[in-house]
């Protein structure tokens, strides 16, 4: 970072956080009003289930919003019971479907609101049971770090981190290439990053950097469009990209959109990327940004709505290539860089020709995973347990899976809810009615659990 850049990264981040730093906060009704309503220290009592629902504007999916509705572990695995969310959930505060985070017991929820003009409004809310959900009161807005559609995750317990990059771009004048003078002239973007206190909410560090590329990475063509799940691992933070690679030695291409309107675009050389790219910086500084680059995968590892990395109980990091790769990679405790020995490929694990790719995946303990997928030619939604450690994989059976609506439910799924030996499992085809299967991931039994009425557009994406 040079000198210029940092000097108005540290004055803009001076004002930013005397901005963010102040809010209302309510411990609750037991609670001063000026407590803040800190860690999760309780029993678990509760897994809560949400759903997106659609405007009523387009109908498209997901873009109404958010419910939640929150279940005792005996009412999720009652097959005779049923839930309707639609019609009894709680209204998550965000225009459209946010990407929503819990606590390790499930006692807080954590929500960024997603657009709108209170997009970037972060709310904490405590788990009551039912629809009954109490808003702490402890609001921060990131907008002017994270923009008013945020990227964010619970990065590690207590801690949420948020990313944004902009300005990233390779312009293309239509008139130089007529005359044979375009150039290549690739601009990185700029990198921004937020931390955000979750037990006693509000943010403590940001910062602002252009994006990493070496001259020669740029030069040749590699570009990186989004930045997403940051994950935690002693000092680093590791954040996923989405790669792409153009040829500069190529003129650009002329196309015609689905509008009649002439494109350019620059000649596609995916198929000579070197591999996976993760960006890292130094936490809590956010100083020393780098990349570190994987020769097992060409994959991007930024996800759409789904966390991605997870710390094992070994200390290494493992990183899925979702949501449309098949693999599994690892990135050293110790060096902090990928451990290019490693290679899980569901695909292998599961022994299929087809192409697979992974929607959505949740680390349990001792190398243990549970993993959603989709696979090329076969229609519906499917489970698997994978043993990191043997790279092996446990195909799961739902009475469900080859329903053909699981394409856009999966591509939606947000978290996969773990209580014990039991992960609660929401599935439903999107516009359908579902379950709520209950997983023993120690003896890989699979139990169907309440019943969890549809609604035309809506589905469910995800337990806490």
């Amino acid at each position: 970072m040079n000198k210029k850049l940092l000097k108005s990264v540290l004055f803009g981040s001076a004002i930013v956080l005397g901005t963010l730093a102040s809010c209302e906060k309510n411990g609750g009704p037991n609670d001063s009003t000026d407590a803040a309503s800190g860690p999760d220290n309780s029993p678990r009592k509760y897994v809560t289930l949400t759903a997106a629902f659609p405007d009523s504007e387009t109908n498209t999916a997901g873009n109404g919003g958010t419910l939640g509705y929150a279940l005792t572990l005996e009412e999720a695995g009652d097959a005779s019971k049923e839930l309707d969310i639609y019609a009894n959930g709680y209204g998550l505060r965000s225009q459209r479907t946010a990407r929503v985070q819990g606590s390790v017991n499930g006692n807080f929820l954590y929500n960024i609101q997603y657009t709108g003009v209170n997009g970037g409004i972060f709310n904490k809310y405590r788990v009551l049971g039912g629809k009954e959900f109490e808003d702490t009161k402890e609001e921060l807005n990131v907008s002017g770090v994270l923009s008013t559609s945020p990227r964010w995750v619970k990065a590690a317990e207590g801690i949420g981190v948020g990313v944004k990059l902009e300005g990233a771009s390779a312009p293309i004048d239509p008139a130089k290439v007529e005359a044979g003078t375009q150039t290549y002239e690739y601009v990185r973007g700029t990198v921004n990053i937020a931390i955000i206190d979750l037990d006693n909410p509000r943010v403590p560090n940001t910062t602002e950097f252009e994006f990493p590329f070496t001259q020669a990475e740029k030069e040749a063509g590699y570009s990186v469009g989004r930045v997403d799940v940051p994950v935690i691992n002693g000092d680093k933070i590791y954040i996923g990209c989405a790669l792409s690679k153009v040829d500069p030695t190529k003129a650009p291409v002329k196309t015609t959109n689905r509008q009649g309107e002439t494109v350019w675009s620059w000649s596609n050389d995916a198929a000579n990327i070197k591999g996976t790219v993760t960006l890292v910086v130094d936490y809590p500084s956010l100083a020393n940004p780098k990349l570190i680059w994987s020769t097992q995968s060409k994959s991007s590892n930024n996800s759409y709505r789904t966390m991605t990395q997870y710390v094992g109980a070994d200390g290494n990091v493992y990183q899925a290539t979702a949501t449309s790769g098949s693999q599994i990679l690892r990135i050293n405790k110790s060096t902090s860089d990928y451990d290019n020995s490693y290679n899980f490929d569901l695909k292998t694990a599961l022994a299929t020709s087809n192409p697979v790719a992974i929607k959505a995946w949740t680390y349990i303990n001792d190398g243990i995973g549970i993993v959603l997928y989709t696979e090329s030619g076969i229609e519906g939604g499917y489970v698997a347990l994978v043993d990191l450690n043997a790279k092996t994989a446990t195909k799961l059976t739902t009475d469900i899976q080859s329903d053909v609506d699981f394409s856009t439910t999966f591509g939606q799924f947000q978290n996969i809810g773990i209580a014990g030996d039991n992960v609660y499992l929401p599935l439903t085809p999107s516009g359908k009615d579902g379950n709520v299967y209950v997983i023993n991931w120690k003896n890989k039994t699979v139990t169907k659990g309440i019943k969890l009425k549809g609604q035309a557009g809506s589905h469910y994406i995800g337990s806490y």
